[in-house]
Order: C-alpha cells, then sequence, then structure tokens
C-alpha cells in the first residue's frame, strides 16, 4: 500500500512538471514563432520586387513621417497595396492600446480597492461570503456582452446627455463625500445604525437619490454655465470633437470587465496581513484609519500592486471591448472624447484581409509581438512582487 501511494505521488508529481514544462514550452514557442515572422520585415528576400516587399525601417514604425505639410504618425497599411508610401507607424497604434489601458485603470483602481479594503476590514462576515463571490463571478462576464452594451447603448445615450454624465460623474464622489462628513457629526445612537458593516446596502438607497439629482439639475446645470448646450461649447472653447464611442466610454466598459480580477487579488493581499499586526496597532491608540494606511497598506502593497499590474496586462490585450466602443480610428489625440485604435482591434480586424506572407501580414504579427512582450513583461513583474510578499509574509510571522 505504502509503494503504491509512494508510484500515485510520483506519477502526479511527474504530471504536474509535464504540464508546467508544456506551458513555458509553448509560451516559448509563441514567442519565437512571432520573431520568426517578423524577422523578415526588416530583412526582405532579394528573390521579391521591391514592389512586393518594400523594406521599412524602424523609423518608419516609431517616428514620424511626412504627411502633406506636416509630419504625422499615420497607420494606413491600405497604402502598401496601392505600391505608395508606406504610412505604417506603430504609434497610434500603441497610444490608442495605452490610453485605453489608463482611462479603465483609473475607473477600476479606486473603485477596486475601496471594496476590496471595504470587505475585507469593515464589512460584516455574514455579507462578505455573500457579496464578495458575487463582485468575483463579474468577471465572468463576456467581454463581447460589455462592448455591445457600451459601444451601442451607453456611447449614444451619454452623447445625447453629455450634461446629465457630466453631472453625475460630478456628484456622486461629491455626494458619498458629504455623507461621510455628515454621519460624523451625527449622535453615537444614529451612528452605530448607520454602521460602516453594512455600508453596502444604506448606501445604495443614497447613490440612487444622488442619480436622481444629477438627472433634475442637468438641464439647470448646463444653461448656467454652458449656454444651454455642453456639446457645442465642448466643441467651440475646447476645440474637442464628441463622438459616441469615445475613449471614456470605452474606459468605462474596459474598468468594469477588469475590476473584479483587480479586486478579488487586492482583497486576498489584505486579507492576508497578519491580524496581530493590525489588532497590535489598534492596542497602541492607532485609530483604524492609521491602522489601514501605516500598517496594513504597507504590508499589503506588494499584493496590490501585482493585482494592478495584472490588470493593466488584461486591459492593454483586450480586444472586443475594444472593437465595439472604440471607433477604431488609429489617432493620435489627447481628446477623452475622441476615438482610438488599439494594437489588439487592429489585429482582428485587419488580418483576415491580410495575406499571409506579405509586408501587411508581418506588421500585424510585430504588433502582437509588441503585445506579447509587454504582457509578458507585466505578469512576470506581478509575480515577482507576489513572490516578495510572501517572504515578506514569512519573515513577519517567523519573528517572535
Amino acid at each position: 500500500m505504502h509503494r503504491y501511494r509512494q508510484r500515485r505521488d510520483r506519477l502526479a508529481r511527474a504530471l504536474i512538471t509535464a504540464g508546467g514544462i508544456g506551458v513555458l514550452m509553448a509560451v516559448l514557442a509563441i514567442g519565437v514563432f512571432l520573431a520568426v515572422e517578423v524577422i523578415p520585415l526588416f530583412f526582405p528576400s532579394d528573390d521579391l520586387p521591391s514592389e512586393t516587399a518594400p523594406r521599412l525601417t524602424l523609423s518608419m514604425l516609431w517616428q514620424p513621417q511626412p504627411y502633406g505639410d506636416n509630419l504625422e504618425y499615420r497607420w494606413l497599411p491600405y497604402r502598401l497595396e496601392e505600391s505608395g508610401t508606406p504610412y505604417v507607424s506603430l504609434v497610434p497604434l500603441a497610444w490608442g492600446t495605452l490610453e485605453a489601458a489608463a482611462w479603465a485603470l483609473v475607473l477600476a483602481v479606486p473603485l477596486a480597492l475601496g471594496a476590496a479594503i471595504h470587505s475585507s476590514l469593515y464589512m460584516s462576515r455574514h455579507l462578505r461570503t455573500r457579496i464578495k463571490p458575487t463582485l468575483e463571478l463579474m468577471e465572468a462576464m463576456p467581454s463581447v456582452v460589455l462592448g455591445f452594451i457600451a459601444g451601442l447603448v451607453l456611447g449614444p445615450w451619454v452623447e445625447l446627455h453629455l450634461a446629465m454624465a457630466l453631472m453625475t460623474v460630478l456628484l456622486l464622489p461629491l455626494g458619498v463625500l458629504c455623507l461621510a462628513g455628515a454621519r460624523r457629526c451625527l449622535p453615537g445612537g444614529w451612528r452605530l445604525a448607520l454602521s460602516l458593516r453594512w455600508a453596502s446596502l444604506w448606501l445604495i438607497p443614497w447613490l440612487l437619490l444622488l442619480v436622481w439629482l444629477a438627472h433634475w439639475l442637468a438641464p439647470l446645470f448646463e444653461d448656467w454655465w454652458f449656454g444651454g448646450d455642453l456639446r457645442l461649447w465642448i466643441e467651440t472653447w475646447l476645440g474637442w470633437d464628441v463622438e459616441a464611442r469615445n475613449a471614456l466610454i470605452l474606459g468605462l466598459a474596459m474598468g468594469f470587465a477588469v475590476m473584479p480580477g483587480i479586486y478579488a487579488l487586492a482583497e486576498d493581499a489584505l486579507v492576508d496581513v497578519p491580524r496581530g499586526l493590525s489588532d497590535g496597532a489598534q492596542a497602541m491608540g492607532a485609530t483604524r484609519w492609521q491602522t489601514l494606511t501605516r500598517v496594513v497598506l504597507p504590508v499589503a502593497w506588494p499584493g496590490i500592486f501585482s493585482a494592478m499590474m495584472i490588470g493593466a496586462g488584461r486591459a492593454v490585450g483586450e480586444t472586443m471591448i475594444v472593437l465595439m466602443a472604440s471607433g477604431n480610428t488609429a489617432l493620435m489625440s489627447a481628446n477623452p472624447l475622441d476615438g482610438l485604435r488599439s494594437l489588439a482591434s487592429s489585429i482582428a480586424i485587419e488580418l483576415p484581409e491580410a495575406g499571409p506572407g506579405g509586408t501587411h501580414y508581418r506588421l500585424l504579427l510585430l504588433a502582437a509581438l509588441a503585445l506579447f512582450l509587454f504582457t509578458f513583461l507585466v505578469n512576470t513583474l506581478a509575480e515577482l512582487v507576489r513572490t516578495r510578499l510572501r517572504r515578506r509574509f514569512r519573515i513577519v510571522r517567523s519573528d517572535p
């Protein structure tokens, strides 16, 4: 019986090791395949005419080129088929990728970290056991559904109700801060009734009231500050074009997609902080806020940083939401109300039309290689930080 268990353990260990090595070899094979396919882009075969395989340089990919009377970054791969000047700068695509990820993280990181802090330190255990699995299940929502809602429902609605959308964005955080300040001024009995352990429940009516108030104040706000037409004011005074599918709408949808993953990892990092550290800080007279900012967050920071890096990797590689909610315009613009185009969406749109082995095909593989390297580096950095977190916990728990 003992020998049977040993053989079973050895077999399981061998299978796990083989699986890990297989995954590493598959990742390495993907990188090697992309690199091998991209190399002929810069060293075309001498057997092919220059019109079929034009020689590209790094300056064409990452530096501005003459376009009319100006130097601009342009992504116009169809010019390759017309034997014209190849405008194939990857900078607009890289800019769109990073801009979309940045707007997604601007929304997702504060909300996910706030939810993680509240559920791990303040929320009642009974409520936490029900809300946390629900939030984690949100990550299973298909991205194509979020892209459909953002591109075909939310975007056109915001374009028609810019003032209400702006008023809602302004009122929600201000209203929550005002409620927090008012709660501190209430008598002890009222504060006990509005316990932070159940804040996720009694905040919902307040948030709905703020949304209704934003709907009521939006026409007055638009008439008073913007002469009755916020869109015209933006186009006239700021010089921004207002598109239905823009970076803000895209950031909202992508932020909703990456938020559950950041929340789950950050919440686990906060829960794994040794309880004795926070109890000891409060026993020495620290408030709950001081314990959070000076004890819990510094210890959990590597895990929180890892969560944000994994969320950034997910946002950079997202395809369907960008494809449906961005407008797919390869622009170098800082206007958040304008469209954009990412590396992933360009690959999804153009790869079916690119001839295998052609210049356009290899350019798309170069974009895929750039995405591969970025996500690989981000995930590697996240894993290194997670290892540092484990070592820190090990040192803390081993101290007498």
